[in-house]
């Protein structure tokens, strides 16, 4: 079955919510499988997306408000809005996802934010974003709120055992083998 083009903007909010949940359940494997004793994860996800995070991850005692961006291998896209609101949230992040196209597989991932507890590194210097579409005279509208990140702010990730060791640090609790 091969997916056409004109799926990906069509249905573009099933593809989110598609990428979302591979994503998650492959976080929530990667902590089973890391040995802990401690399995459970919680993941969360708010009503109104007004707060600059998509899902809520908690294990191991920290809380990671995540927002998540994704992009297919070989996209030009070099750059992400990001709300200001995420940098008041306590270990907050922004995750964003290569998707492969093909088989829809996710990874490596590229990631911008603190050590488990620690804050959104500062986005005040960032770009202010302005909206895509001009108002009746054509002008492009700052939003105060929305600020652009680069991929070049960003680190690469490769693994999830690697991007889960970045969310909630080193698991005390792991079990010898």
């Amino acid at each position: 079955m091969s997916i056409e083009r004109n799926d990906h903007s069509l249905y573009s909010s099933y593809r989110e919510m598609l990428i979302e949940h591979l994503f998650s359940g492959e976080v929530m494997r990667t902590v089973w499988l890391t040995g802990s004793a401690e399995k459970r994860i919680e993941i969360l996800k708010p009503q109104v997306d007004d707060g600059g995070y998509d899902i809520v991850l908690e294990a191991r005692g920290i809380v990671r408000h995540v927002q998540l961006k994704a992009t297919f291998v070989g996209s030009t896209v070099k750059r992400f809005n990001i709300h200001k609101a995420l940098s008041e949230k306590p270990s907050g992040c922004v995750i964003c996802v290569l998707v492969d196209m093909p088989r829809f597989e996710l990874g490596p991932f590229y990631w911008f934010g603190g050590g488990p507890g620690e804050k959104l590194p500062s986005l005040d210097s960032l770009a202010i974003a302005k909206h895509t579409k001009g108002d009746s005279t054509g002008k492009k509208n700052a939003r105060p709120n929305i600020r652009v990140l680069p991929i070049t702010k960003f680190q690469k990730i490769g693994t999830y055992n690697e991007l889960v060791l970045k969310l909630f640090g080193p698991d005390n609790n792991a079990r010898a083998a």
